[in-house]
């Protein structure tokens, strides 16, 4: 009897003690979005440290530590680096937009206002010169970036600064996540049971596997898609290909999200540009060729089924994670979703090798 007492009570002890973490990470939340990002970051560049620190030169080692330290820099680096060229380039691009505003809203009402009048009784009372004056008044302040980047400080306040110092902590738990992430996985591992040890490293392995290779090849469909839709849409002549190709492409990783929100912006663009109905063929060609590349080349061979579960389930997880735990939610979804198909596929095996179901 007492060693059923002593059997049960560690099981109920560590029951209370996975409640309460669980607990403390839902009242985390509001913080938790560096740590969360960071973490993400580092499961995906471990593996280049891992390789900068096999690395040397004669005697000399590269450390763990220079490694994460050179593998944060370049990463800082593309994204400076992307910044500082899409940026110019998005704003070059709606100042262009907004000039011309006024001419397409005075095209729209001179062909668009006679057939209203004609046939609904309706008059579009848009005041061309109130907007000319409006936007002379404002477009070169809108393209004064850093001057609203410090607007936005000084009325935002401590709501920008918390953004700020959030944003900034990303490297500095990133580069402390890369130097450690062996140690941290193994201290992880100490803290299971032993009894349950070999199955849990098993799940995890396999999940690690089915995650790794989910996360890194959606990353390549996503660069690569959106490098495709840049050139289709300069080839095209679309004034905003380039910010326009990185909406479509970074935004793959939802099933049909990246395109039908990619095709929305390049309609609407060109709208305000193209004059000829002609002029959308290249676009549909474009969206279209960009699907069959996406479904049928680059998502099986990059990706596959490696996370194992259907794109409606993958939208229904990022939505309710985004629901229930906001932007942190919609950082965990996909992971989380690689555990549960991992999880149910044991389940599964386990339940058809049961007695109930023999």
């Amino acid at each position: 009897m007492t060693n059923k007492q002593d059997n049960v009570l560690p099981d109920y002890r560590l029951m209370l003690l996975v409640a309460a973490f669980l607990l403390l990470i839902y009242l985390l939340l509001d913080i938790l979005s560096p740590f969360l990002i960071a973490a993400i970051l580092a499961y995906i560049c471990s593996p280049i440290v891992n390789k900068l620190s096999l690395m040397g030169l004669g005697k000399y080692k590269v450390s763990r530590t220079l490694g994460a330290l050179v593998t944060l820099l370049l990463l800082i680096g593309v994204v400076i680096a992307a910044f500082l060229i899409i940026v110019p380039l998005l704003q070059k691009e709606l100042l262009l937009v907004v000039k011309r505003l006024p001419a397409y809203l005075d095209l729209l009402r001179s062909h668009l206002e006679p057939w209203l009048l004609q046939h609904f009784d309706i008059t579009l009372d848009i005041n061309i010169g109130q907007i000319q004056t409006l936007l002379g008044n404002n477009w070169k302040s809108a393209g004064n970036f850093a001057g609203n980047i410090l607007a936005s400080v000084s009325n935002g306040g401590l709501a920008f600064v918390a953004w700020m110092a959030n944003f900034l902590l990303i490297p500095v738990v990133l580069f402390y996540f890369l130097r450690d992430w062996p140690n941290l996985v193994a201290q992880v591992a100490q803290l299971f049971p032993r009894r349950w040890y070999d199955k849990t490293a098993a799940i995890a392995s396999e999940v690690d596997l089915v995650l790794a290779e989910f996360l890194r090849g959606q990353l390549s469909v996503m660069l690569l898609m959106s490098a495709f839709y840049a050139v289709g849409l300069w080839f095209a002549g679309l004034e905003l290909a380039l910010p326009i190709a990185l909406v479509a492409g970074m935004l793959g990783f939802v099933p049909y999200l990246g395109i039908t929100i990619g095709t929305l912006l390049a309609f609407l663009s060109a709208v305000l540009q193209f004059t000829a109905l002609s002029q959308f063929i290249p676009l549909i060609i474009v969206f279209g060729l960009g699907q069959v590349l996406e479904s049928f080349l680059l998502t099986p061979w990059l990706v596959g089924d490696r996370i194992g579960l259907h794109p409606v389930v993958v939208i229904f997880a990022l939505l309710a994670g985004g629901q229930l735990f906001g932007f942190t939610g919609i950082l965990l979804a996909l992971p989380a979703s690689a555990a549960i198909a991992v999880g149910l596929k044991h389940a599964q095996k386990a339940y058809l090798l049961s007695d109930y179901y023999q």
